[in-house]
């Protein structure tokens, strides 16, 4: 399933139906926040983050083997796939589902937006693959400032509340970050289509997940239809096929230009957890994710290419 396969042949219709598939993948990602919320009612964090990626694995596993996607016989790509495996899926699966025990999906989705922030930090100061003007820079300090007002201290900071789950979000999206910036850096030319290199660093969490298993998912659990329904989309359409979307994505895009996904996660998020789990926002939410947002405008350098544009 490489992207010009699944695009069709004409560059203004391919063009928009990956522009598609980054809208579909945002949509089914707001929603994992709903998805995870209902799980946990039932199941574990770490059942939670099992069961997502094990059915993601099953998902995309049984789509290579139906379309005979041919994988990587290269042991150095398998070692890369492995550390997106652990970065990409194990980490900030158990960190976002720990941390949705004590805030909200709504303030989850909203901190999910991060993740353009932190893919520029590691793609600047860790991999060094690229380099970032000083409006970039100022860019990121205001995406930190914007961190700040969501999490709002001038309200009291108490360990016990809030601060630590909102910090184990954070080290997700940092996760997040590391891993598209890693992808650049040492996994941009396996060979493999995009379908079978996002089933390989899935499957390689998922063996990550399996070796696990004693230690992580065998406590009781308590099923209901919403619970398993949740757990379906989540693993199958969520750390599935919405993968093969993003990273079809970053193949036409690039990393720091498809994270801007997370634009349209917390629309998604904030709405479903408000309309269907009747969540509550605070001010200060949406002030510190537009403030968040304009952070991002400015260390991607969008707002000088379009302003360079319209000249032109």
């Amino acid at each position: 399933m490489t992207t010009t396969e699944i695009l069709p042949t004409t560059r203004t219709t391919a063009s928009g139906w990956v522009a598609t598939q980054f809208v579909l993948a945002g949509v089914v990602w707001g929603s994992s926040f709903l998805f995870m919320k209902v799980a946990l009612t039932g199941i574990s964090p770490a059942q939670v983050a099992w069961t997502r990626i094990v059915l993601g694995a099953l998902t995309l596993g049984a789509i290579v083997l139906v379309r005979r996607e041919p994988l990587s016989r290269n042991l150095r790509v398998w070692g890369h796939l492995t550390v997106l495996g652990l970065t990409f899926c194990v980490i900030p699966f158990l960190l976002f589902s720990w941390a949705q025990q004590h805030v909200t999906s709504g303030v989850a989705s909203i901190f999910n937006a991060t993740t353009p922030i932190m893919t520029a930090v590691m793609a600047w100061l860790v991999f060094r693959v690229e380099r970032l003007r000083g409006m970039q820079v100022l860019g990121i300090g205001l995406g930190i400032a914007g961190i700040v007002v969501i999490i709002a201290p001038w309200k009291g900071v108490a360990l016990g509340a809030s601060l630590i789950p909102e910090l184990a979000i954070l080290g997700a999206t940092a996760s997040y970050g590391f891993s598209l910036a890693y992808m650049r850096r040492f996994a941009s030319n396996t060979g493999m289509s995009a379908l079978a290199f996002t089933f390989g660093y899935i499957a390689m969490a998922g063996v990550v997940m399996a070796l696990l298993t004693p230690f992580l998912v065998l406590t009781p659990v308590r099923l209901d239809v919403p619970i398993v329904v949740s757990l379906v989309l989540l693993g199958c359409l969520g750390t599935g096929i919405a993968y093969v979307w993003n990273q079809n994505t970053v193949r036409a895009w690039g990393p720091t230009r498809a994270s801007t996904v997370t634009y349209i996660t917390p629309v998604v998020g904030v709405i479903l957890g408000i309309v269907i789990l009747g969540e509550t926002i605070s001010w200060n939410e949406p002030v510190g994710a537009l403030v968040v947002f304009l952070g991002i405008l400015l260390a991607q350098d969008r707002l000088r290419r379009r302003a360079a544009g319209q000249v032109s």
